[in-house]
């Protein structure tokens, strides 16, 4: 293992920070089997808050006459619940290193389900997105939380397995969320989207205080308030301005003003947090390389996949015609693309390692993206579905990939670090992805041909997508030719104490 920014009291796992000593109880009886099931568990209640995202957006009119509201006024509890789990994710990490990742994790879920049940039950807007945000919460807890369960339980030659049962969710409810809103629109109502949640809640709940493992890092340092501060007000503005540009029509000056009150926040945030011993967001996992690479590279990816689903339904509805819930059907081939390719992955990354992976991959995922520019049409169905297949099978590698070799080289005392930061960024990175997608938009219907067709702003902004998605492989070329070996290989190293 390379030379790593926590020492080698760090690489040995013995660790004592300050004379504050790691008590931890990775051991999860049953191997294999216990270790899937936790995985499994983990991997649903991502399932159920990815979802739970996006599949509310076809209901927005129904909810709006509900709340006797028009539909843009909506936009408030859709947006809520992003937000909240941008915002609260820096404090996540402390919250597991506090009071241990079981009780965070369990009574995550119970929050979630719970909220879940009283936005269902809401009968105002103002209730609704106070609801939303308590919900929000929830998840911005269980998400990395759960995560950092399994980095910690998970033996690192068996990573890769681990992580692409985390993968699928990210990837997956993006994709189901439309359509299935839709659907329950048509045939039941917009409550029962959120009901759907209390029997998987319920049981995940349970199943979190049977199997999963009480880890935690006791530390005895306070909470860092100033850098929550700091961390959590400039993830609002930034994902609220991201957010914004989903807006038929753009407040071009609310939308500068987020950026650069966030950006001034971003900075401040920054400075502090490298400045005090045991700050909210540790940023020492990013001298890291195999880390790194999973925040610059990898967050140029994750805003290109994050864009695609954004443009694809909005191109086959205003471009082609298409109802909303036909185009949400469209793509199912993407779903398809990911679930094909997830049997495959850990042999493939196994087989040729994880830099020529995310090169040759990730040049196919910005092919992928760019086809989508010729779809027409006068293209057939089947090829459509052809390069949505692809794209999905592509992002599904490139997902597994980098969110496996992000924590290759972590030691375990550092393994809550550098989780927390690596999902804040993540959340960070997917929020800014819609942003990109109407971006390249409207770049599209300035630079499309006077009298083009409706789709001819899409295909230029597909272009402009994959471009993007493409400057972020270069920071894959940077990686050592053995970069995750240990990881991919089996190739665990031991660290020796000095």
């Amino acid at each position: 293992m390379p030379d790593s920014p926590y020492g080698m009291d760090a690489l040995t796992g013995d660790f004592s920070e300050d004379g504050q000593i790691l008590t931890q109880d990775t051991s999860v009886s049953g191997g294999g089997a216990k270790l899937t099931a936790v995985a499994l568990l983990v991997a649903g209640t991502f399932f159920m808050e990815n979802l739970d995202a996006t599949v509310i957006t076809p209901a927005v009119p129904q909810m709006a006459g509900s709340f006797s509201v028009s539909p843009v006024a909506l936009n408030s509890g859709v947006s809520a619940y992003m937000l909240a789990v941008g915002i609260f994710i820096p404090a996540s990490g402390w919250m597991a290193d506090r009071f241990g990742a079981r009780r965070v994790f369990g009574l995550a879920i119970l929050l979630f389900t719970i909220a879940s049940l009283l936005c269902g039950l809401a009968r105002t807007l103002p209730e609704f997105v106070i609801l939303r945000i308590l919900q929000g919460l929830g998840g911005a807890m269980m998400v990395p939380v759960g995560r950092l369960v399994v980095l910690r339980v998970t033996p690192k030659d068996k990573l890769i397995d681990a992580i692409a049962m985390l993968t699928w969710p990210a990837l997956v409810a993006p994709v189901l969320g439309p359509p299935l809103g839709g659907w329950i629109v048509e045939y039941a109502n917009w409550r029962w989207i959120f009901y759907l949640n209390l029997p998987l809640g319920v049981v995940a709940c349970g199943l979190a205080w049977l199997i999963v493992p009480d880890t935690r890092h006791e530390r005895g340092v306070g909470f860092d308030w100033p850098g929550f501060a700091f961390s959590g007000t400039a993830l609002f503005c930034l994902l609220y301005m991201a957010e914004l540009f989903g807006d038929p029509e753009i407040a071009w000056h609310t939308v500068l003003g987020l950026a650069g009150l966030g950006g001034v926040l971003l900075v401040l945030a920054v400075r502090h947090l490298r400045r005090v011993p045991h700050p909210m967001l540790d940023l020492s996992p990013l001298g890291l390389r195999s880390f790194s690479v999973t925040i610059l590279g990898g967050s140029l990816f994750r805003m290109g996949v994050s864009a695609v689903p954004f443009l694809l339904p909005v191109m086959f509805q205003i471009g082609f015609g298409y109802s909303a819930f036909a185009a949400g059907a469209m793509l199912m081939a993407v779903f398809a693309g990911n679930l094909t390719m997830k049997m495959a992955t850990t042999q493939v990354l196994r087989r040729f390692g994880f830099r020529p992976v995310l090169i040759v991959n990730g040049v196919f995922n910005a092919l992928a993206i760019a086809a989508c520019a010729a779809i027409g049409p006068l293209l057939p169905v089947p090829v459509i579905c052809a390069i949505l297949f692809i794209g999905g099978a592509t992002r599904s590698m490139q997902f597994t990939a980098f969110n496996t070799i992000a924590f290759a080289d972590v030691p375990q005392p550092a393994m809550s670090a550098a989780n927390t930061l690596f999902s804040t960024l993540f959340q960070l990175a997917m929020g800014l992805g819609v942003a990109l997608g109407a971006i390249a938009w409207r770049a599209g219907e300035a630079m499309a041909p006077l009298g083009a067709a409706p789709a001819w702003p899409f295909r230029i902004a597909f272009l402009l997508v994959a471009a993007v998605s493409l400057i972020g492989v270069a920071d894959s070329l940077a990686l050592p030719r053995g970069a995750g070996a240990n990881v991919s290989q089996g190739k665990v190293k031991e660290a020796k104490k000095p």
